[in-house]
């Protein structure tokens, strides 16, 4: 065995990157047993000249993996060979995107499929567009977790990832009368070139119910056992420069019988199917809508069929090698991302009791020392509470466990703590009320040795507020892991003509160690590398704007500010102010037709959850007033408001880098990190922004003096709860009620009248809970402040380059490392393969 070859320098010949992925004497392309070819033409047994598009990506897409393959067999040979300590990372969510172009990136082979489009006279692009998004997670959770596999592959860490395969990702948003509407996303519809079914590796669930059809609906049966089977698909996660690819592996639910033969040979065809449409329907959405109890009972399901599946696997895996039980904690690592996960508490414990027959203290010290948790949100409905008859009816035995430990645990709170019952209550498992709840943040933290926040603020106010009785029994197992993302995906593959520009600079060692980047702080100064750098942006902008008008007839001056805000809608994050800052704008240029403003472009993209209403509704106005301000004569060339439907990962990758200002605005203290903020800031855009999240520290690294902050911090919003009151600001600020009056008005709803009712609602009827009243009139002033800088281009460049140079921080691979060193103590695994 020998160790794995370091990335190649420079150019490297086909035959040479074939050889060391393992390959053998193969052609990747040009030849009739070119692996281009043979996939082209015997996976789809058609002429080569009736193939179209989507089998030349399939093809390709096979190919590619085809090169890997090898890699990815002796990447698993290593951990098994050399028995290293493995990271397991759980998530629902794994918003992976395109995987062909980030292959191909990280493979090292761009050049070579270039050659091979040119040789096959294939128009690239199409061809990239044929492959769906996988769109498994919802926004920055699912998008964190698939950046850090990155970060875990290109590090060489011996880690995997587990999540579910689920057959809609997140629904696909249409605009319609400026209304969003939600369709299935069906990614599987085309054969998925990139997994692999392991069939082998199945994994039964059991339950304590089962299910019959009735009335249409499933109906539990309590009492009588059904299984599910977990069936694994696995995908390639490929690190920078091909030396370790380390596995997504993604569970399917299926049934162990396909259907009742008996009740469908009698006739009753559709309740012969009963169990395999309940296992089935399992993994067939990504969130459920849960405002139903049947919604909420399958993401309770989805959450336990995860965690039984995955710990059944990775026990395996640790059994294969290990013989002693108590060796767990120094061979496995399971980080749980965010509380969904959190049944991996009481089922490891499970698995250590009545499968390994250990006594309750032994199995205990190992449950803990094996798990950690993320926390990724302060909102108070975000943290998971499931009724506890769920438990009793479908996981009596996790139930028991459960139970018993929050016995042991307040036991030890009333030793600690005596007489403060407060305490007691606020840090049991168990909610009591008229319906009892098991609290899962409770259970995640009872039960791991480290629970982290994602940001500085979010980890102190965690620590402070959210769960302060835990932090002030267990200290030692609170810590801060400020996020990050890939700079592989965000930078060197979303923006290549920035990264040219950067790797001419300082030459291409950013791409694996980001904190290079800060060798850009000198160049700040330098005219003709800001002239460079402008250059890369507009000709970005340009693109963008060419993309955008074949792809929706919109135009868009490139020349004109690129201002974004892209997330999920939430009242929170606070697209509303967005649109209140545009409306006062607007305002003034129709008082004031001859006012000096910089033309602006306002981009918003993201999508709301199906039965939040008023998030639709705040999208209802945001293309109201686009509609509004198009058709002004006056606007033309001077505003213009955009909704970029269906925001998802490939949209992302288009709009970040041609921005030219970032809006992370959330109200202060509740944005626990984000992560589209630091794609902004190494892309090159400037940030106006609340104190919130990792918005703080993003402005500690690159210098306050280089960002546009403005708005109430965290301690200030929670002082002024008690007193603020809305109406204040409506009465005093002349701009603000102005431009309320025109919503107010139905300026922007001449033929619906009324249907912004809710904002009104909102924003003074109830309170403005996330202050946006408060907010505006600062906002405003920043916005000034950035406008007069636009009209600088050196300074804006310089400002923007020390963005990008302050932004080595924000690197996933920074974030992983202090994972890996001071949670997981896990190390790098170079790959053997044989010599």
């Amino acid at each position: 065995m020998a160790a794995s070859a370091k990335v190649p320098a420079g150019k490297v010949t086909e035959s040479e990157l074939l050889k060391q992925y393992g390959c053998g004497p193969v052609q990747f392309a040009g030849t009739a047993n070119g692996l281009y070819e043979r996939h082209l033409i015997f996976d789809n047994v058609i002429a080569l000249e009736k193939t179209g598009a989507r089998e030349r990506f399939e093809a390709i897409a096979r190919s590619v993996r085809d090169v890997l393959s090898q890699r990815w067999i002796s990447t698993e040979d290593t951990y098994h060979y050399v028995n290293p300590k493995r990271a397991y990372y759980l998530s629902m969510e794994f918003l992976i995107g395109r995987s062909l172009s980030n292959n191909v990136t990280n493979l090292l082979l761009n050049d070579i499929v270039k050659q091979i489009a040119v040789q096959k006279h294939i128009d690239l692009l199409s061809m990239l567009e044929q492959e769906p998004d996988a769109g498994l997670g919802n926004g920055g959770l699912g998008r964190l977790a698939a950046c850090f596999l990155d970060s875990m592959a290109t590090m060489q860490l011996p880690a995997m990832g587990y999540g579910l395969r689920y057959e809609y990702g997140i629904f696909k948003q249409s605009i319609r009368d400026g209304w969003q509407h939600e369709q299935p996303d069906n990614w599987l519809r085309h054969p998925d070139p990139w997994e692999v079914a392991r069939p082998q590796d199945m994994v039964e669930v059991r339950l304590n119910c089962s299910f019959e059809i009735c009335g249409g609906s499933l109906r539990a049966i309590n009492g009588q056992s059904s299984s599910l089977l977990g069936i694994p698909f696995d995908r390639p996660v490929v690190g920078y420069g091909g030396k370790t690819v380390n596995t997504l592996r993604l569970w399917a639910a299926a049934a162990p019988d396909y259907f009742d033969f008996r009740r469908f040979s009698s006739g009753d065809f559709v309740g012969a199917l009963a169990e395999t449409l309940t296992a089935e329907s399992v993994t067939r959405v990504l969130y459920p809508d849960d405002t139903t109890s049947m919604g909420q009972g399958l993401r309770f399901i989805q959450e336990y069929f995860l965690v039984a599946c995955s710990l059944a696997d990775l026990v395996r895996r640790f059994r294969s090698n290990n013989a002693d039980w108590n060796t767990l904690p120094e061979k496995v690592a399971i980080q749980l991302n965010d509380t969904h996960p959190s049944m991996a508490v009481p089922e490891l414990m499970r698995i250590l009791l009545d499968e390994a027959h250990l006594g309750w203290d032994v199995a205990w010290n190992i449950t803990q020392k094996t798990l950690a948790y993320t926390n990724h949100t302060l909102l108070p409905e975000a943290l998971e509470k499931w009724p506890l008859v769920w438990f009793e009816r479908l996981l009596p035995r996790l139930l028991e466990i459960i139970l018993e430990i929050n016995r042991r645990l307040l036991s030890d709170v009333r030793g600690q703590f005596a007489g403060d019952e407060g305490r007691v209550e606020r840090m049991s498992i168990v909610e009591e009320g008229d319906v009892r709840k098991i609290r899962m943040a409770n259970l995640a933290i009872a039960g791991s040795h480290s629970t982290n926040g994602v940001a500085a603020i979010h980890s102190g106010l965690l620590r402070t507020v959210t769960v302060r009785d835990f932090a002030e029994m267990f200290p030692e197992r609170f810590n801060n892991k400020t996020n990050g993302v890939t700079p592989r995906r965000w930078l060197l593959l979303a923006n290549p003509m920035l990264a040219n520009t950067i790797t001419g600079a300082i030459g291409d060692g950013w791409i694996t160690d980001f904190s290079q980047v800060d060798k850009l702080k000198p160049l700040a100064d330098d005219k003709g590398f800001r002239e460079t750098f402008l250059k890369a942006k507009r000709a970005t902008k340009v693109q963008f704007a060419d993309w955008l008008k074949s792809t929706s007839g919109q135009t868009v001056d490139p020349d004109s500010i690129f201002d974004c805000q892209v997330k999920r809608i939430h009242e929170y994050k606070r697209q509303l102010l967005n649109a209140l800052r545009i409306v006062t704008l607007y305002n003034q240029l129709r008082t004031n037709p001859g006012l000096d403003m910089a033309p602006r472009t306002f981009f918003f993209a993201g999508k709301a959850a199906p039965a939040y209403h008023l998030a639709k509704v705040i999208i209802k106005f945001i293309n109201n007033l686009a509609g509004t301000i198009d058709g002004d004569p006056a606007m033309r060339g001077r505003l213009k408001v955009i909704f970029l439907p269906d925001y998802c990962v490939s949209l992302a990758e288009r709009l970040i880098p041609a921005s030219d200002v970032s809006n992370q605005i959330s109200t202060a203290g509740y944005e626990a990190s984000g992560t589209s903020n630091m794609k902004f800031m190494m892309n090159g855009a400037l940030t106006i922004g609340t104190r919130d999240g990792a918005t703080i520290e993003m402005a500690e690294e690159a210098g306050e003096e280089n960002f546009f902050l403005f708005g109430l911090t965290a301690r200030q919003v929670a002082d002024s709860r008690s007193w603020y009151n809305p109406h204040w600001h409506y009465d005093n600020d002349a701009e603000t009620r102005s431009a309320l009056d025109l919503i107010f008005s139905d300026y922007f709803s001449r033929y619906e009248p009324g249907v912004f009712a809710p904002l009104r609602n909102i924003l003074l009827n109830r309170g403005d809970y996330y202050m946006h009243l408060a907010d505006i009139k600062s906002y405003l002033e920043a916005d000034r402040r950035l406008c007069g800088l636009y009209a600088d281009r050196h300074e804006w460049a310089r400002k923007a380059i020390l963005n990008v140079a302050g932004s080595g921080k924000f690197s996933s691979d920074r974030t992983i490392a202090e994972y890996a060193g001071e949670i997981w103590q896990v190390r790098p695994c170079p790959v053997l393969c044989p010599v």
